[in-house]
C-alpha cells in the first residue's frame, strides 16, 4: 500500500509553504485565490486528503457535529436531516448521523458514543437527553440544540414550530368548517410536540365552545394510528372530523377510514394532519395539514449551534416558529 501523501509534498508541488496548504484546507482560514488554486491542483494530482483528526488534535476542534434522530418512518425527518447536513457542511462541518429511540434511556449510549468523537456540537432531532448527559455536555462546553423538541432543562437550546399555536389553528379551522363532533389522535405522549399540539387544540375548541368528542393514541406509529382509527370510527357515534398529531399517522387514519371502514373523506369524516410532508400533497391523500417551517427551523438551528460553538458563554434560547395551515380536500370548505 503506498504511503499517504502529506501536506509538505503538496506544498512542494504547488510551490507554496506548508502553512499555506494548511490554510487552504482549514475552514475559516484565509488564503489568496491564486494560492488556493495551486494547492487544490497539486492536491488533486497527488491524491492528497487532509488529516481531519490530526488537525483536530492541533486546533482543539473536530469540525464534527453529531446529529441524532429518533426515527425515519415520518417523512419529515429524512428531509430535515438532509437539510441540516447540507447547511452544516456548507459551514465547513462534518456530520455524523446516529439513530436512537425517542425515549431518554435508549439515547444514553448513543450520546456517550458521540461525545467520544469529541464533537463540537450536537443536534437532537426529536429525541431527549437525560439531565446527567446535559450536564456533561455543558461542563465540557459542547453546545446542544434540540430540533423539533423541547425539554425542561435551562442548559439546552431548542428550535421548534409553535406547536401550541398550530393545534389551536387546526381546531379553529375544523369548527369554521361546521364540524362539532371532533376527535383527536395523539402521538407519543412523552413528546413535547404531542403535548403542545394537543394543548393548543383543546384551547381552540374551548374558545369555540366545543368539547372533544373522542381521543385515542397513535404513538407517532402507522400501525398504532391505524388501530386508533378503528377504535374511534367503528361505532355509531363516530366523530365528524379528527385532528391527527402528525401526517405519518394521518395517512394511516385515512387508509383505515377509506379501505377498511369504507368511509369517505371528507364526506363522512374530515381529517387534518401536522407537518405537511411531501406525501400530504399527493392526490391519493390531498391532506389538509399544518406545515412546519422546516427551512426556517434548520436555519435557526444551525445559527444557534454555531454561535454557541464560537461563544460558549451565550445563554441558551428557545425558539418557536409559526407555521401555516395548508388547506386541501381532506376537510370540507368553511361555512359561509
Amino acid at each position: 500500500m503506498p504511503d499517504r501523501v502529506n501536506s509538505l509534498e503538496v506544498a512542494k508541488r504547488a510551490g507554496v509553504s506548508q502553512s499555506a496548504v494548511s490554510r487552504v484546507f482549514s475552514p475559516g482560514a484565509s488564503a489568496s485565490e491564486s494560492t488556493r488554486k495551486k494547492v487544490l491542483k497539486a492536491a488533486k494530482e497527488l491524491g492528497y486528503r487532509p488529516n481531519t483528526l490530526a488537525r483536530a488534535m492541533i486546533t482543539g476542534k473536530s469540525r464534527i457535529i453529531g446529529l441524532v434522530v429518533a426515527y425515519l418512518d415520518n417523512q419529515f425527518y429524512p428531509e430535515a436531516i438532509q437539510k441540516l447536513s447540507v447547511a452544516l457542511q456548507a459551514e465547513g462541518y462534518h456530520v455524523l448521523v446516529f439513530m436512537a429511540s425517542p425515549t431518554v434511556g435508549d439515547v444514553q449510549d448513543v450520546l456517550t458514543e458521540i461525545l467520544d468523537y469529541q464533537v463540537d456540537g450536537i443536534v437532537l432531532a426529536s429525541v431527549s437527553m437525560s439531565s446527567s448527559l446535559a450536564k456533561r455536555c455543558h461542563d465540557h462546553g459542547i453546545p446542544v440544540v434540540l430540533f423539533n423538541r423541547e425539554q425542561d432543562d435551562e442548559r439546552l437550546c431548542s428550535v421548534t414550530t409553535d406547536n401550541r399555536l398550530g393545534g389551536e389553528i387546526v381546531a379553529t379551522h375544523l369548527v369554521e368548517c361546521g364540524y362539532r363532533e371532533i376527535g383527536y389522535i395523539a402521538g407519543f405522549e412523552g413528546a413535547s410536540t404531542q403535548r403542545q399540539r394537543e394543548s393548543g387544540f383543546h384551547d381552540g375548541l374551548a374558545k369555540a365552545g366545543v368539547k372533544l368528542a373522542a381521543r385515542e393514541v397513535g404513538g407517532f406509529d402507522y400501525a398504532q394510528a391505524r388501530a386508533a382509527a378503528f377504535e374511534m370510527f367503528s361505532g355509531r357515534n363516530r366523530p365528524e372530523a379528527v385532528f391527527v398529531a402528525n401526517d405519518h399517522m394521518a395517512f394511516a387514519v385515512m387508509d383505515a377510514l377509506r379501505f377498511k371502514l369504507e368511509l369517505s373523506i371528507p364526506g363522512d369524516v374530515g381529517v387534518v394532519g401536522f407537518d405537511d410532508v411531501p406525501l400530504a400533497s399527493w392526490p391519493s391523500y390531498d391532506l389538509t395539514s399544518y406545515r412546519q417551517p422546516i427551512n426556517k427551523m434548520v436555519a435557526k438551528t444551525v445559527q444557534t449551534l454555531l454561535s454557541r460553538i464560537d461563544d460558549r458563554d451565550l445563554l441558551p434560547e428557545r425558539t418557536a416558529i409559526r407555521g401555516e395551515l395548508v388547506l386541501r380536500n381532506s376537510t370540507r370548505r368553511k361555512e359561509a
